[in-house]
């Protein structure tokens, strides 16, 4: 994989990898006045869910699961000195369709987790990321007919 960074105005950069398609960062606050850009931490936060995200909906096209509408969301802690790594996070992956069985959420959720993602390989080796999911009846008013954490059992 090959990645690149340039340099625009300030702490302003853009950066691209082999798709060649542009991914605008900055530092925010207080070393700058206007925010242009994703920052660095995001960026990894994203890689992460993006990561699980397309295993998991994958997953579930596959097991013929009708989704709607599908959305995952990080919340991470981090330390209060520098370098403020990620100390802890919490994942959450929220599927609105019909029907959708959770037992099927709960196997897509596992195999990103231990097999397929290498985004949670590499950083759960950093940090405690805890999965949880909600799954909502889009027939129904979108009411939550399932929710809860997925764990490894083979983790004791």
């Amino acid at each position: 994989m090959n990645v690149k960074l340039n340099w625009q105005t300030g702490m302003e950069f853009i950066g691209a990898g082999s798709s060649g398609l542009p991914i605008r960062m900055s530092a925010g606050a207080p070393l700058e006045k206007t925010a242009e850009g994703i920052r660095p931490m995001e960026l990894i936060a994203l890689g992460l869910i993006g990561c699980q995200a397309m295993d998991v909906m994958a997953i579930l096209q596959k097991k013929r699961q009708q989704v709607t509408r599908f959305e995952t969301r990080f919340d991470g802690s981090r330390a209060s000195e520098h370098p403020k790594v990620f100390t802890r996070a919490e994942v959450l992956f929220v599927i609105v369709g019909r029907q959708i069985d959770e037992s099927a959420v709960l196997r897509a959720i596992e195999l990103t987790a231990t097999k397929y993602c290498p985004a949670q390989a590499m950083l759960e080796q950093a940090f405690p990321i805890e999965l949880k999911y909600e799954i909502y009846e889009e027939d129904a008013g979108a009411y939550v007919t399932h929710q809860g954490v997925w764990r490894n059992m083979t983790e004791r």
